[in-house]
């Protein structure tokens, strides 16, 4: 989601902020105050994180919000508390409370034989109150009006799924997942797999690949940098290129640059592995993601309007 914010103090900023979404606040709320803080012109996250989901939300600025598709599609890995016997409305602890099952004595091959059967590639039910469309509107604009409200199941990546740790009635699970997926879900899955019913008690996204060791920002941290100054704000920027570290490096000479900075094909470079790449001119600035078509040509899929100074400042942070 992008927003464009037209104030007089607006400027241009091009890169990403890697937020620590703070307990109780919306992704969209965070959005907002970070571009007031950082008095973008334009931002937008890479898919939202229920407010009483905390961690990692990788904030997009400037000419970063044209791969915020690319990061919303990523694998992601979590930390996820599951409250067993108590299953919510919500599959969360926001919810009403729909129904109180005994917890039966699980020993470990239990716990485990249940889990193994939500790894890989399942059949998930996202939660009616969820952010998914029907119609146009949002599921849980209609679940809160009492309409009888079905979400479609679909396949969904389960990479990992690990027991950290077991507190009474509450697991502490290891999530590592795909696009798409509703760690509320498999706490609900998880409960009637376990015939006691469960609900998703807390939760912290961990990181969004590419940023699997992220050094992620708080909100207070951000305004302390900020009453600082731009620069020092600035600082805590990761450049756009950073966003995709995990594609190969298509590094092009002067001419080449200058081409498909105007958006003209050229002859895909001999000896670099013929895939989907991001690709940069000779001084180190992202120009473009793109990929060989069939002719063996350059092919453009997304074009970067950005400054010509666009590397990494010596902090090893920086704006693009």
């Amino acid at each position: 989601m992008s927003r464009r914010r037209h104030r007089p103090d607006a400027r241009d900023l091009h890169g990403i902020l890697l937020l620590d979404k703070p307990l109780g606040m919306s992704s969209n709320k965070a959005l907002q105050m970070a571009i007031a803080i950082l008095r973008a012109a334009k931002g937008g996250h890479t898919g939202a994180l229920d407010p009483l989901a905390t961690g990692l939300l990788p904030l997009c600025f400037g000419e970063a919000t044209k791969i915020a598709g690319n990061l919303l599609g990523s694998r992601k890995a979590y930390l996820a508390e599951c409250r067993l016997g108590i299953t919510t409305t919500t599959a969360d602890l926001e919810g009403d409370v729909l129904e109180q099952r005994p917890v039966p004595t699980l020993d470990d091959a239990t716990l485990e034989a249940a889990l193994a059967t939500l790894r890989g590639r399942i059949i998930q039910v996202p939660p009616v109150y969820s952010a998914l469309k029907q119609g146009g509107e949002p599921l849980y604009l209609k679940a809160r009006r009492g309409e009888a409200v079905e979400a479609p199941p679909r396949e969904v990546d389960i990479h990992h799924l690990e027991l950290v740790s077991r507190r009474e009635n509450t697991l502490s699970l290891y999530v590592e997942c795909g696009s798409g997926t509703y760690v509320r879900s498999l706490a609900v899955d998880l409960g009637a797999r376990l015939g006691c019913g469960a609900h998703l008690s807390a939760l912290r996204r961990l990181w969004v690949e590419p940023f699997r060791a992220p050094v992620m920002v708080t909100m207070d941290e951000l305004r302390a940098a900020a009453e600082q100054g731009s620069d020092a704000a600035d600082r805590l920027v990761l450049p756009l290129s950073a966003g995709v570290a995990d594609l190969p490096a298509l590094h092009l000479d002067a001419a080449a640059g200058q081409a498909v900075s105007q958006g003209r094909q050229i002859e895909w470079p001999a000896g670099h592995p013929r895939a989907y790449s991001a690709a940069f001119a000779d001084d180190g600035c992202l120009l473009a993601l793109v990929d060989c078509d069939e002719q063996g040509r350059i092919r453009i899929l997304r074009g970067f309007n950005l400054p010509t100074q666009c590397a990494l400042s010596p902090s090893g942070r920086g704006v693009g």
